[in-house]
């Protein structure tokens, strides 16, 4: 059972998601916030497998919230962003805060379940393609562009510098092995170990990282 917390300042909207989430077998509402500084006790009291997280909302946004929690170590939690895509201008910095990923509430309800299932798993909620184009919408606006690049890693091998560029332009394991004739057990071994490296989540923010060391752009 996938034990999920919603927050956001809409009751109608967690209303929507609760009833939608109570049909489903493998998921359980165990909580409900209106803000982010609700969020963040109640994911620390309630220690939940995701937390869908709005991001606008009066007080603590989603922003503040998903870096506090994503933070505690000691917290499973996993953050998934349901926001506007098109009217909101701060999932960039959601992800950068450490949520795994998001969805636009105009979506199939069923989707967002996937979502939620996709999260809980561990794992980055986008395809590698659609997360380079979300990253490169986000890069390319100007709070992203202001951001200054940072020197990689010094551990990040010249093969791993390679890895992540391609990481960053959205290729799966793959066809990142494709691209560097080696076979996909070692694509996947030098994600894992730039996961490591680089204190990464998940896949997306290997491809955030990319763009913040100016690897790959818009």
């Amino acid at each position: 059972m996938i034990r999920v917390v919603l927050v956001d300042d809409q009751p109608l909207i967690r209303t929507g998601l609760r009833v939608l989430i109570a049909d489903a077998p493998d998921l359980e509402v165990v909580g409900e916030a209106g803000n982010g500084a609700e969020a963040v006790e109640l994911v620390g009291r309630l220690r939940p497998d995701v937390a869908v997280m709005d991001i606008r909302m009066p007080g603590m946004d989603g922003i503040e919230a998903t870096r506090r929690i994503t933070a505690d170590p000691e917290l499973p939690t996993h953050v998934l962003v349901l926001t506007t895509f098109d009217d909101d201008d701060y999932v960039y910095g959601a992800l950068r805060a450490g949520a795994s990923g998001f969805l636009v509430k105009d979506l199939a309800l069923e989707t967002i379940l996937d979502g939620v299932r996709v999260v809980a798993a561990g794992d980055a909620l986008l395809a590698p393609g659609i997360t380079r184009r979300l990253i490169g919408e986000f890069a390319a606006r100007p709070h992203g562009a202001a951001q200054p690049r940072r020197p990689v890693a010094e551990a990040v091998t010249d093969r791993e510098r390679e890895v992540l560029t391609l990481v960053g332009r959205g290729l799966s394991n793959a066809e990142i092995a494709g691209e560097l004739t080696i076979s996909v057990a070692t694509a996947k071994a030098h994600v894992a170990r730039l996961f490591t490296k680089l204190d990464a989540r998940d896949r997306v923010h290997l491809v955030i990282q990319a763009y913040e060391f100016g690897l790959v752009g818009p």
